[in-house]
């Protein structure tokens, strides 16, 4: 079946490329990149960043932002059941049963990551979103305490027009999702605000998910030196958690929720599942006060409102999250070098209520714990980056403190507990090299400083671990990316040695409580590469042709790392697949008609420490056909699309060192959707509409 699917793929694209005669060269489009402050294109941007915009999404049914994200070199995004993520950027998932930790996430340039190191991603809705940039590797020197990377999201931006748009898609498994939004533009005011709703049943049981979600942004000019932007969200999300797997309840029923074992109640007996209703407001002022010095501050307050009964337990959260981020950056020349100066903090503070209950098949019953935690996250930091003609040159400093202070109030006496982690000063200096207008080279050496996060220092098994130290990290890296052969491939390479201390892992105990101990050290070397084909179009039917591959290869190992006297040293890293192959085909005809192809090859990751037990190797197949009208009043898309369609049983969010082997979470078999995106583009005149 395979080859008969790469043989249709291959004449299809034979028989649209070898239509006609040379029409047009088609130039990979220059976007803007945020990271590191460096407002300027991905060609002259000395890191590895990763960037999916809304036509990457397009390629899949854009429910999630799993498929997308995984088609990126270097970066792997788990889904445990509809709604449940992990995300980790060069090997970062040790540290994530659940959730995203140890990667930093910034929202319209404001931190969504909470003061204790946590990001609820799955409160996003993959249309709320209009552009990711993923710093891969430790951004300390700019954003915080972390070794595993950073997420910089764009929520869509107003724009000066006034239009509604709406879409509507249905698929397996109970898959339902519709969208409305709308836009108003004026000369000095835009405003977006959009509604979007999702459920599933999900492909097993005990894997329902509903999603609502509002958001808006709103800008207002005061004049050309100054500008005000408002962001808000509100998300109200529900998902079961069916729970983890053995091996022989994996390979007899996948769809299965997690079944009861010994004292240990099942998954759907104890109504598992995650309730987050959460509230997100910023607002941002710029200010340029000369031509040369420019500032931008922002404050933001996070509201979550958190209930989880697991099989273990009924916990109950009441997050409370300020926080405030301040860059000034000014320019200035001297004699042919151009320079800059950016200096900054950003302060985070929460407060959070957490009470933990017996678990009464779906209900809380007698109290088990009450805790109050506070904590406290600041960091401040400078960057100076100077260019002359073909060169640029970056340096970064920053100094980061945390602090977690918990108050027991169910044990008496109360006792506080409290434990602060002393800042490293975590440097980066980077180096690039334009060869000409379309390809450049860099190299940089950063350093990270990884405090634990408070799910870390007071894990699902309740004790409160002041032992467990901070990870220490470098990473030096050389990367090229441009274009070649008259611009018709673009390819960004990078090669990359990290050095990580102290590497905080996950460990279980026997009721299935997380807890975090410190494994010694590990080194991670890889390689990776992205590759983009964009032909001289000979077809006067084709508006767009395109063939795209991505390759990850990872040599991560353990290194002076010993567990109850047995020795991993050498032992891959766990979670962390040796290769992974991503491809596609994007081809778009000029009466409207698109086609994309995705393919993902994910090699065989180990699931403990002592490399004892393995998740197989899958391969995934995906396609969208549509249809697009190009009408500016009225436009349409409409779609449909299959993933999975090689029909792999497999598992995406494995459970890291779980107990009884309990590892595996099966993703859904084959699966269809169909879809429909429409807007209504309004004319403005003479101040109607």
């Amino acid at each position: 079946m395979n080859k008969l699917l790469i043989a249709c793929f291959l004449l299809f694209a034979h028989q649209l490329i070898g239509q006609a005669k040379v029409d047009s060269v088609k130039v990979l489009e220059e976007v803007t990149i945020r990271a590191y402050e460096a407002d300027r294109p991905l060609l002259q941007v000395p890191a590895s960043v990763g960037l999916i915009l809304q036509s990457d999404l397009a390629r899949f049914s854009n429910t999630s932002l799993v498929s997308a994200v995984n088609s990126l070199p270097g970066v792997r995004m788990e889904e445990r059941s509809p709604g449940s993520y992990r995300f980790s950027i060069r090997g970062s998932s040790l540290r994530s049963p659940f959730g995203v930790r140890n990667v930093k996430v910034y929202w319209n340039n404001l931190p969504m990551t909470d003061p204790g190191g946590n990001t609820y991603l799955n409160q996003l809705d993959a249309n709320s979103i209009s552009q990711i940039e993923i710093i891969k590797g430790p951004g300390s020197s700019l954003y915080g305490a972390g070794t595993g990377g950073v997420l910089l999201l764009q929520s869509p931006q107003p724009k000066s027009e006034t239009s509604l748009t709406g879409s509507w898609l249905s698929g397996s498994y109970g898959l339902s999702s519709y969208q409305l939004a709308f836009n108003q533009g004026s000369k000095n005011s835009d405003h977006h605000v959009s509604y979007q709703h999702q459920q599933a049943d999900g492909y097993r049981e005990q894997a329902r998910m509903v999603r609502d979600q509002v958001n808006s942004t709103f800008s207002f000019s005061f004049s050309d030196k100054e500008k005000l932007e408002t962001t808000i969200f509100y998300t109200d999300l529900y998902y079961q958690t069916p729970g983890g797997l053995n091996e022989t309840e994996f390979n007899a029923d996948p769809r299965q929720a997690r079944p009861a074992a010994g004292t240990q109640p099942s998954a759907v007996s104890q109504q598992a599942a995650v309730s987050l209703r959460s509230f997100y407001t910023g607002i941002s002022h710029e200010y340029q006060f000369s031509k040369n010095l420019h500032n931008r501050t922002g404050v933001y307050g996070n509201f979550v409102q958190f209930e989880n009964p697991s099989i273990r337990n009924y916990e109950r959260r009441l997050e409370q999250n300020l926080g405030a981020r301040s860059v000034t950056d000014f320019s200035f020349d001297v004699g042919k070098w151009k320079s800059k100066l950016f200096g900054g903090a950003e302060f985070m503070r929460g407060y959070s209520p957490v009470k933990n209950y017996q678990n009464l098949q779906g209900y809380p019953g007698l109290l088990q714990g009450d805790d109050e935690i506070r904590t406290l996250q600041y960091s401040i930091f400078g960057q100076a980056e100077i260019s002359k003609d073909s060169w640029i040159i970056t340096g970064g400093l920053s100094a980061n403190w945390v602090s977690y202070r918990l108050l027991r109030l169910s044990d008496l006496p109360v006792v506080p507990q409290e434990t602060t982690y002393r800042p490293l000063l975590t440097p980066r200096v980077a180096l690039l090299r334009k060869i000409n207008n379309a390809f450049s080279i860099h190299t940089n050496a950063s350093w990270g400083f990884s405090p634990p996060t408070l799910a870390e220092v007071r894990p699902s098994n309740g004790i409160f671990n002041t032992d467990l130290q901070s990870e220490k990290g470098l990473q030096l890296e050389v990367g090229a990316r441009g274009y070649f052969i008259n611009r018709k491939f673009f390819i960004d390479a990078a090669l990359y040695h990290f050095v990580l201390d102290e590497t905080i892992v996950v460990r279980r105990d026997i009721t299935g409580a997380d807890y975090f101990v410190n494994a010694g050290a590990t080194n991670q070397n890889g390689a990776e590469v992205l590759l983009n084909w964009q032909p001289t179009l000979l077809s006067s039917s084709l508006s767009a042709f395109k063939v795209w591959t991505g390759i990850t290869l990872n040599h991560y190992e353990f290194k002076d790392y010993e567990k109850d006297n047995v020795s991993f040293n050498g032992n891959d890293l766990t979670g962390v697949p040796n290769r992974v192959y991503t491809g596609g085909l994007d081809i778009a005809l000029k009466n409207g008609i698109y086609w994309h192809v995705t393919l993902n090859y994910t090699s065989s990751l180990p699931l403990n420490d002592a490399n004892t037990a393995f998740a197989k190797s899958y391969t995934l197949l995906g396609s969208r056909l549509g249809y697009k009208t190009s009408a500016k009043k009225l436009p349409i898309d409409i779609f449909a699309g299959a993933d999975n369609l090689l029909d792999e049983t497999y598992s995406l969010g494995n459970d890291l060192n779980a107990v009884g082997g309990r590892y595996f979470n099966a993703a859904a078999r084959r699966n269809y959707y169909l879809g429909a995106r429409f807007g209504i583009n309004f004319i403005h005149k003479n101040n109607t509409y």
